[in-house]
């Protein structure tokens, strides 16, 4: 499943609803004393929205990766290697106006002519693989175990009990969803009719005078709106649409236990029936955005004038088609991880994740394949706000909290664009021995299919702000190991000292250093000062 923030039934509609490491030395940002920054009581501008993550904490008060700071001050105009950084998701929309320029090519294929020029198993794989074929929509992977009917099956059991669960609340908040939409919808048509315009403002509304019930009704509606955080009608009904059609979609594809999602004619308990897919990585869809949101986050192509920057600027892009609408297939991942290492990655970027794994010893096999190849893993932490040292998360490169295989694998949480104790993003899965750090997540610009951009969030969107630090130190200083430049990110990164809300909940307060391995939020110009240290 893409590790974007899943849907709740926020605080906010409801109100609306209810109303009607090593210790190397830094010569850089981490201050003395982190906690004498002063936080930002401001609202974020529009430019500070968009490219938070690459923001200072110090110069800007805002949490983010001193990106731009990096840029400005050392890499300047020196020139880095290229380095190629595997996507392993959704399809990517490769003819992106931010993506096109940063592509990988297989040099050694020929486009188009149905031969496996490379015999690398793959026939025309110019810009990655396709392990989904033609296929999107999927099942978790909870229900793929029921509808195969094995109670041998040491989950089968779990996965009812957890089927019945999660199908009730599905169809609870898709009812719940509906009923917000439709009295958001009615709402904002009285005002409009009233006010005899479609588009109005805040202060128009509040200032409406009238003695009709409905009206009155509507505008206390519209008012609960903007006090929870939505500055008009039209972005509340988005925001509530949404929900509505995650929740739809869960009931008619995820949870569904008749649907026939895999096409691709292959056995996927069988590692060894490879071949199929295909060598078109787009979306199927425009909607198919995930992977094209975490690509640009990593290395859309840089001061061009167009929508976003990426944070590396000497990367390029391989994608990996294997993250469908749904729980992905373990054998998918296995295989393009390992298409990743033998065709050529530095760094893979893995957002995504699942709760439930029958083969997963095949995909941490092939994590430690790229470990043992000198090729970094970055992999999202996942969106339940949970403590994933105590519940199982697949990929991991251990079992449980036991002995980890691979030596380059980093697991990330999410950060919201504001300091102090809310930085820990609600949703973001945490972990003292399983979560190595913290990176910005909440509410991150990126591009999407058909050269637009959008603001998504998830540790899907956090775990390529790692990567793309990773691939600015490969770049500049190549003859670091991957298992070294793991350790530059976990011990170059900004020491919170702060007591955080953890999991959303107020009322669970502690301090940022039970929730991850290194008690430290990525900085990519602490990274390359300290990998810039090491003989």
């Amino acid at each position: 499943m893409k590790f974007i923030k899943s849907f709740v039934f926020t605080a906010s509609i409801a109100a609306v609803m209810t109303s009607c490491g090593s210790g190397a030395e830094v010569i850089s940002t981490p201050i003395e004393n982190i906690d004498t920054v002063p936080l930002k009581v401001s609202d974020l501008t529009e430019a500070e929205k968009q490219n938070w993550g690459h923001l200072d904490l110090v110069k800007d008060t805002i949490p983010g990766m001193s990106v731009d700071k990096a840029y400005a001050e050392i890499i300047k105009n020196k020139k880095g290697k290229t380095v190629i950084v595997a996507v392993i998701d959704s399809g990517i929309d490769i003819g992106h106006e931010d993506l096109d320029g940063v592509l990988w090519t297989n040099e050694d294929e020929i486009a188009g002519n149905g031969i496996d020029d490379d015999n690398n198993g793959y026939i025309d794989d110019i810009h990655g693989w396709n392990f989904l074929g033609d296929a999107y929509d999927e099942q978790l992977e909870f229900v793929r175990i029921i509808a195969k009917g094995d109670k041998s099956n040491p989950q089968y059991e779990a996965a009812v009990a957890e089927y019945d669960e999660k199908y009730q609340e599905a169809l609870a908040n898709k009812q719940r969803y509906d009923q917000i939409y439709q009295m958001v919808k009615s709402a904002d048509e009285t005002v409009a009719t009233h006010l005899g315009k479609e588009e109005y403002t805040k202060e128009e509304v509040t200032a409406i005078e009238t003695d009709k019930a409905e009206v009155k009704q509507a505008t206390a509606m519209l008012q609960n709106m903007y006090a929870n955080g939505f500055n008009s009608s039209t972005a509340a009904l988005k925001a509530i649409k949404e929900g509505v059609d995650y929740f739809t979609d869960q009931l008619n594809v995820n949870l569904n236990k008749d649907l026939k999602g895999r096409k691709t004619g292959d056995n996927p308990d069988d590692l060894s029936d490879v071949g199929y897919g295909n060598g078109n990585v787009m979306p199927s869809e425009k909607g198919e955005s995930h992977g094209t949101h975490v690509a640009g986050i990593i290395l859309a192509e840089r001061n061009n004038g167009l929508g976003a920057n990426g944070v590396a600027n000497n990367a390029q892009l391989m994608s990996l088609r294997a993250v469908p609408n749904g729980d992905e297939y373990d054998k998918d991942i296995a295989l393009a991880i390992r298409y990743a290492v033998d065709n050529g990655a530095e760094i893979i970027n893995g957002s995504f994740g699942k709760y439930y794994s029958p083969h997963s010893d095949w995909v941490r096999d092939a994590i430690k394949y790229a470990s043992d190849n000198d090729v970094l893993f970055i992999n999202a932490a996942g969106n339940e706000g949970i403590d994933i040292d105590e519940t199982n998360v697949f990929p991991n490169d251990a079992i449980g909290t036991g002995p980890e295989v691979s030596k380059t694998f980093i697991t990330v949480g999410a950060l919201e664009p504001k300091y102090g104790s809310g930085i820990i993003a609600g949703f973001s899965n945490y972990g003292k021995i399983n979560v190595d750090v913290f990176a910005p997540g909440a509410k991150v610009y990126s591009t999407t299919p058909e050269n637009e951009y959008d603001t998504k969030g998830g540790t899907s969107m956090a775990a390529p702000a790692v990567a793309g630090v990773a691939a600015l130190i490969r770049s500049y200083y190549p003859k670091l190991s991957a298992e070294q430049v793991k350790q530059v990110i976990l011990d170059s990164g900004i020491a919170v000292k702060t007591n955080v809300i953890v999991g959303g909940e107020a009322t669970d307060v502690r301090p940022f250093g039970d929730l991850t391995k290194s008690a430290k939020m990525v900085n990519a110009y602490n990274a390359l000062i300290m990998a810039s240290q090491i003989k």
